[in-house]
């Protein structure tokens, strides 16, 4: 199955071009500093460890967090939960949950047309990135909010954190400051000062300026290369594709083609060998009572309405045998 891959223009909204600063500074500033894991002192393989286990819990706060829960509701959680979720997602820099659910959804009703907020058919560095460089009036007004984040703003701490369009810088700073003092802490058990604050500028640099890139730069990709790399399933509307590389570093989201041929459904395993981490730590967190109401396929979804159906009809029949004897 194969879709016709075209070349749009940017959204009209884009126009004229805009350097979108509250996005652009953020973006330049932390990778500019990343480059600060060249220095030998801020070296330790617990700063790799801290990077390499960050990138997967923090990452998925994103993707079972954002997307699948918010975005999608493809499961319930207690609130509290979904706010640790939040929290972390917030660490991630990766924009407020309004807007960022706001946006996703904009692509779905619109993927790889002209008011797709970053759809690679425009050029593939505007899907990665420049997208969230450049001020859309579209994604960046109250009406989009109201349209396509409703129910997100309904929650007040949510809408705390819109109302404060600089806020999540808030939440990373002080996610630094929390990782760089506790680093710094402990390391003064076995050293120095000098080497405890150059201890603790590594677990800065790996743990969260490095793990923050390579969390935007995965959350990205899928934006960008399952948009126009790897196979379908689905013979959907538009040009999005199932590629492993992106669902191993993704943890199951780069199986894009599967999740826009059925939206609401909780994993985006369509196929034995696809495999989804993320819906597997989903189910593991239904053991222990913090998740429930996942959302099935869309075949067991429509069998569930028959069976329903099926079942109404058979106690309305059998009333009407009660009230006729």
């Amino acid at each position: 199955m194969t879709h016709k891959q075209v070349s749009l223009e940017r959204p009209e909204s884009t126009q004229p071009r805009q350097l979108l600063l509250r996005y652009f500074v953020p973006i330049v500033a932390v990778h500019a500093l990343t480059l600060a894991v060249l220095i030998p002192a801020f070296f330790s393989w617990t700063a790799v460890i801290a990077c390499l286990v960050g990138v997967h819990v923090f990452g998925q706060t994103i993707t079972l967090g954002y997307h699948r829960l918010l975005a999608h509701r493809s499961f319930s959680t207690p609130r509290w939960f979904e706010h640790v979720l939040v929290v972390g997602a917030l660490c991630c820099l990766e924009d407020s949950p309004a807007r960022w659910i706001a946006t996703h959804r904009m692509h779905h009703a619109h993927s790889d047309e002209r008011e797709d907020p970053h759809t690679p058919m425009v050029t593939f560095l505007w899907g990665h990135l420049w997208w969230l460089l450049i001020r859309n009036r579209e994604l960046h007004q109250g009406g989009s909010y109201e349209r396509y984040a409703r129910d997100v703003l309904s929650d007040p701490f949510y809408m705390w954190i819109e109302k404060r369009s600089w806020s999540p810088l808030w939440f990373y700073a002080v996610q630094v400051l929390m990782f760089g003092g506790v680093a710094f802490a402990v390391a003064l058990f076995w050293t120095d000062a000098v080497g405890a604050a150059c201890f603790a500028a590594g677990i800065v640099v790996w743990g969260v300026l490095l793990r923050t890139v390579l969390v935007w730069h995965i959350t990205w990709s899928v934006n960008s290369l399952t948009h126009i790399f790897g196979y379908r399933n689905h013979n959907t509307e538009e040009n999005s594709r199932n590629n492993w590389l992106v669902a191993l570093f993704a943890c199951g989201e780069g199986w894009h083609n599967n999740h826009h041929a059925d939206p609401a459904c909780c994993t985006v395993r369509h196929r034995w060998w696809e495999l989804d981490i993320t819906y597997l730590e989903i189910r593991a967190l239904t053991l222990v009572g913090l998740v429930w109401d996942i959302v099935p396929q869309r075949a067991e979804r429509v069998a569930r309405v028959h069976a329903a159906a099926a079942r109404a009809t058979a106690a309305a029949k059998q009333e009407a045998l009660v009230v006729g004897d």
